[in-house]
């Protein structure tokens, strides 16, 4: 069961990271994609990075 947590806490902790990423190359000038587009990729990652380490902690506190 712990090793389920910490892949949820790993997880989430990526994807969190990631969304920051994309907010971080909003504010780049000449970065690719749309900012529309890199909104949304920051949301959803960091949605579902929110998601699974609230999870992760729900399971940890179970333990």
């Amino acid at each position: 069961m712990s090793g389920i947590t910490t892949g949820f806490i790993t997880i989430g902790a990526v994807l969190i990271t990631g969304g920051v990423y994309f907010m971080l190359a909003m504010r780049k000038p000449g970065f690719y994609p749309p900012k529309y587009i890199l909104k949304k990729r920051a949301a959803a990652l960091g949605a579902g990075g929110i998601v699974l380490m609230l999870l992760g902690a729900f399971m940890y506190s179970l333990q």
